[in-house]
Formats: structure tokens, sequence, C-alpha cells
């Protein structure tokens, strides 16, 4: 008889956290559907999409001496103060602040962790924005927080009769999925109110430098103990691969941090790579950081209309990503999401953060061409899905048609009417599209990506009672096959179309 283990020798609480799902995910897809990763387009990631700083020669920045220098201390415990990235990391946000404001991390990720091990006890109360970055609630579940979420829309004015119970308020700004930025002024009553109720306010900046760091609050930690800033360099500097942030806190707070982070959190690559990259001349407002946030306004601009004229929702942003809501559209998020990468686009399906159903996706803004690119595979994954969707609907009204002759107005269409009352839906998504024949009033159109699409908005001939019938008597003898469909053009569509002339 099998030995039953009874217990796991593990906090209790810990069963139900779940594993980060992110990240590999340009690998995991090239393996997925036999693309190579080369030419996968990464548009789920919100990094930086001016390039990393090695990619422009101005900067006088080279990599591989950068590496060379790094590795030759690869022999050595790195030197857990920290001093020189630490004064890098001052000098880069500015605002008087110094080394002993600077807590280093290793990616946004175990900055968050450090505070929650540092702040909560079991059973405190952490309240999260929803929706917004899933790492807030991945790590503080881990300390055995309870974990309430509010609405997005509450901020920055939280009723004091919310913040009173809590011990910890996140606030991601600007905010991960949807964009918005709170500014500076907005900030500093909500920072007053956590101080006075004795909560401890977490802001996220780690997308500031993409959107407006002139709206950063890090000098308001100097006489704030109530008050935390994080910061990332990985997105900024497009170099997610290398773990890299640090924290911003009062220095009695941040020696407090330091002394509880784990030793030797940055490796000497890390280190090095961080501490070159924000000494750059200009710190957040250098010329690369300048010029990456006017190109990223600029193609923000251009996608942002791309996808309104798909009949997308996007929600206006200020930084280097577009919420949009999807509801509209009759595939959800997941699907979407999936279809495109199958073409080689990947784009955030937002179903994994809190309560947003599959309604939502997030797009990286990119390159010119690479923008390009993610609306023409938007495009090209509808126009795909629509044909299937026509046979699917063809197949499934022939089977009612069989039963009951034509389907008549079927007024529970999504789309009825589409041209006119009375129409016949029958074949709410023809089975000829896209057949290119203007004499059914269907015509080329320049599409949202500049190419040239076929229209059938003015056709109404496959909605025409007399057609359907006719279209019918073919199909339901020959079945749903492309022999079928071409036999009902020929027969059908042509004699009706010749008699139009």
């Amino acid at each position: 008889m099998s030995r039953q283990t009874k217990f796991i020798p593990v906090r209790e609480h810990l069963l139900k956290v779940q594993p980060c799902k992110h990240g590999g995910l340009v690998r995991k897809s090239s393996q997925q559907y036999g693309i190579p990763e080369s030419q996968m387009l990464d548009a789920s990631a919100s990094l930086n999409p001016y390039g990393t700083p090695f990619d422009h020669p101005y900067t006088g920045l080279d990599m591989d001496n950068i590496l060379h220098s790094a590795l030759k201390r690869m022999g050595q415990y790195p030197d857990n103060r920290y001093v020189e990235f630490r004064k890098a990391a001052a000098g880069f946000i500015g605002k008087g602040m110094t080394a002993e404001n600077i807590i280093p991390g290793n990616g946004s990720s175990e900055i968050i962790r450090l505070v929650a091990e540092t702040v909560i006890e079991k059973g405190d109360i952490v309240l999260i924005p929803s929706p917004t970055f899933s790492e807030y609630e991945q790590q503080c579940s881990i300390f055995g927080a309870e974990i309430r979420y509010i609405k997005q829309d509450m901020l920055p004015d939280v009723p004091d009769e919310i913040l009173q119970d809590a011990r910890l308020l996140f606030v991601c700004n600007p905010n991960n999925p949807t964009g918005k930025m709170f500014t500076r002024k907005e900030l500093e009553k909500l920072i007053d109110k956590c101080r006075e109720n004795d909560v401890i306010l977490f802001v996220d900046e780690a997308f500031i430098e993409l959107a407006d760091p002139s709206q950063t609050i890090v000098d308001l930690v100097q006489s704030n103990d109530h008050l935390f800033i994080q910061r990332s360099l990985t997105k900024a500097f497009a170099i997610p691969g290398i773990r890299m942030g640090f924290g911003v806190a009062s220095v009695r707070i941040a020696t407090l941090l330091n002394n509880a982070r784990l030793s030797w959190n940055l490796g000497c690559v890390a280190e090095e790579v961080s501490t070159v990259l924000m000494n750059m001349e200009g710190g957040c407002y250098s010329r690369y950081l300048v010029e990456s946030r006017d190109m990223i306004s600029r193609e923000r601009e251009f996608l942002m209309e791309k996808l309104e004229r798909r009949g997308f929702r996007p929600l206006e942003s200020t930084v280097n990503y577009i919420y949009v809501d999807i509801s509209d559209l009759s595939m959800d998020s997941v699907e979407l999401t999936e279809r495109m990468a199958a073409h080689g686009v990947l784009i955030r399906d937002c179903s994994s953060f809190q309560d947003l159903g599959k309604h939502h996706i997030r797009i990286a803004v990119r390159t010119r061409e690479e923008n390009e690119r993610i609306v023409d595979c938007i495009r090209q994954v509808i126009q795909e899905w629509g044909r299937e969707q026509a046979i699917l609907y063809l197949e499934r009204n022939l089977e009612k048609a069989r039963d009951k002759g034509s389907l008549g107005s079927n007024k529970e269409c999504n789309y009825y009417p589409c041209h006119y009352e009375g129409q016949d839906c029958t074949f709410c998504f023809c089975p000829f599209y896209p057949c290119q024949d203007e004499r059914t009033e269907g015509k080329w159109i320049t599409g949202s990506s500049g190419n040239e699409v076929w229209s059938c908005l003015e056709c109404i001939v496959v909605h025409e009672p007399a057609v359907v019938k006719k279209m019918l008597s073919v199909l339901t003898a020959e079945g749903c096959t492309q022999q079928a469909i071409k036999k009902v053009w020929e027969q059908v569509m042509e004699p009706r179309l010749c008699s139009s002339q």
C-alpha cells in the first residue's frame, strides 16, 4: 500500500499562487507555428521601438566593450553596495536624488517582491486598481496578503473608508495595460491621503521615461516614508534580457530595503550595462530618450488611426502601447491573438488581466514598417476568419433551409438589417467573397494599411429573396463544396448580374 502525503511543508496559501506565464513568447510561438524567430514580430512586449542605445552610433556606446569590461569581474562576487550603479541611478532621475535613495533591483518583479516581503504580514489588505500589472498580486499573494481590487477610475481620489483598512496601494503610472498616466499634481493628493491613513503608496513608473518623465514624483520620497517609487530600465532601453531596475525611497526606507534585499542581486553584466546606460549625458532627457519619445508619439498616432479604421476601439494612450477594446469584433482576444501569432505577429491578449474577459488586447507601438505589418496582419486574419465563417454559416443555414426553405429576414442575425428591411439573411456571410466583380456594386477601396481591399458594402444581391431561392436549390442538392459554389455563381449569379446591365 503506497504511503500518501498528508501535507505539503509550505505555507498553505502558496498552493493557490500561479506561476508567471509571460516571457519567452517569441521562442514558444516560433516553435509552435514553425516560423523562424528572426521573422517573428513581437508587439506583445512593450519595449522602446527606437531600439537600444547601441543601435545609434551617436551614443558612442559599444556593447562588446561593455561586456568585455564586465566579464573581467566574472571571477569575483559583486560589491553588494553597488555604489556606482546607485550613483548613476540617482543622476539618471535627477530631482535631487542621491545614491542613498536608490535600491538596486534585478528587474521590476524583484523590486515588487522586496517591498512585499518587507512590509506585508499575512492577512494585510493590498489594494490593486484593475486592470493593471499582474505581478503586484503575484508577489503580494506569496506573503499572504488579502488582495482587494478597486476600479482604475477610483484613482487618484480613493475614498478614506477604502484606504483606512489597507496596508499597501499600488499605482502603475503610466498604467499597464491601459496607457493612462496621472500627472504629478493629480497624485499629490493621493500621496497625502495615503500617509494620513498609514498606507504605503507604491508608484510604478516603469514606463515613465517613454511617456513624460517630468511627471515623476521621485523627489517626494525625501520626506515621506509612506511613498515608494519603482523604475525599470529594461523597457526604456529595450533590453529585457538583461534584468535591471531600481527603487527610490526616503533614505531611511531605502537603507532598510537595501539591508533586506537579496545579496548580490545584480550580476556583473547587468550592473555594468545599466550603469553605463544611466550615465549617458542628459539622463532621462538624453538625446536617445528624447528621440525615443518623439518617435513613440508619432507612431502611436499612426497606429491609433489605423486601428480605429478597422472598427476596433483603441483607448487614448500616453506611452508605447495601445489598449484596444475588441468587444464589437466577433472574434475574442484569445482567438485573435492566436491567429495573429500563426502569421508571425505577437500581440498581448489581456484576458490574463483582472476581470477583463476576452474583449481586450494590447499592441506595442513599433517602427512604421512594423506597425504597417501589424495592421496588415489584422486585416489578413479578419479576412481569413470571415471566409471560414462564411463556410460555417453556409453549412448551418443550408441545414436549416433544407427543413424550412430560406431563412427570410432572420432578425436574429447580428448584422440584420445590413441593407434593407425584409432582406433574406440565409447568406449573411457571402460564399463568393471576394468575388471582385464590380457588377455586384462591390468595389476596391484603400484599406487602413494603404493596400487595396475588396468591399462588399454596396452589394445586396445575395440578400435578394429570388436569388437566395435559386442558390439554395443548387447548394441543397450538391452540398457546400467549392465546386458547388462555383456552379451557383455560373447558374445564378451570372444571369442575375447580366440582366442588370
